[in-house]
């Protein structure tokens, strides 16, 4: 039997195949991807982990269901004590300061993805939320596992691949597909439809997010 997740899957998967091929990726794993590029990502990535973890609250508090809800408040304090802990040990690699972090403006698809994701919340459904979250889980772990092999000769960019690859982060993932999963249980078939399309375009700002970062894209530049 094929699972709503299989399906969306299938729909997202020209996006995810280019989001796996973009120059982002590739030169993360060369090793030519510019410093400057990757402190960029990471400053932006920073604010974005940080509404991703406070959605998983938010969606919890519409919940009923004593599992998703769990899991959820465990996938946020998982945040703080796993990818952003992470991050900050690049932080601290790439002399990021608190004033830096203070001071760089959010970049205009971080901004939006992340409203979209709270759109999908307070415009939409709980259960359309969480699938604007599964692209974030599911295809940095995708990326991670095709990429472990090769790995990159950069040691912070070998760090980043080894992150969504590990079995902890995997495990993950695959509670937050079967939480997309059952949330696909409870609603009918027009509301399956408006999840599909936050799954689609959570991948749509995926991919956007790399081009993002090699631009160094700012207000200045719509």
């Amino acid at each position: 039997m094929t699972t709503f997740t299989n399906q969306i899957h299938e729909l997202a998967k020209p996006l995810w195949l280019r989001s796996a091929h973009h120059p982002f990726i590739k030169q993360l794993t060369s090793g030519d991807l510019p410093l400057s590029t990757f402190r960029y990502y990471l400053l932006q990535d920073r604010y974005y982990l940080s509404e991703f973890g406070k959605l998983h609250d938010k969606i919890a508090d519409q919940l009923t269901d004593k599992t998703a809800i769990q899991f959820l408040r465990d996938g946020a304090e998982g945040l703080k004590n796993g990818e952003i802990a992470v991050r900050k040990g690049f932080f601290t690699q790439l002399n990021i300061s608190k004033e830096e972090i203070a001071l760089t403006p959010i970049a205009p698809t971080a901004y939006n993805y992340v409203n979209h994701m709270y759109a999908a919340l307070y415009q939409g459904t709980p259960q359309r939320a969480i699938a604007a979250l599964l692209p974030c889980y599911w295809l940095y772990n995708e990326i991670g596992q095709s990429l472990i092999r090769q790995g990159s000769p950069v040691g912070l960019y070998q760090q980043w691949i080894e992150t969504y690859d590990s079995d902890g982060y995997t495990d993950s993932v695959n509670k937050m597909i079967q939480l997309t999963n059952r949330a696909a249980e409870q609603v009918d078939d027009a509301e399956r439809q408006e999840m599909t399309t936050a799954f689609i375009r959570s991948s749509a700002y995926e991919l956007g997010y790399w081009g993002m970062s090699l631009r160094h894209e700012n207000w200045d530049s719509l």
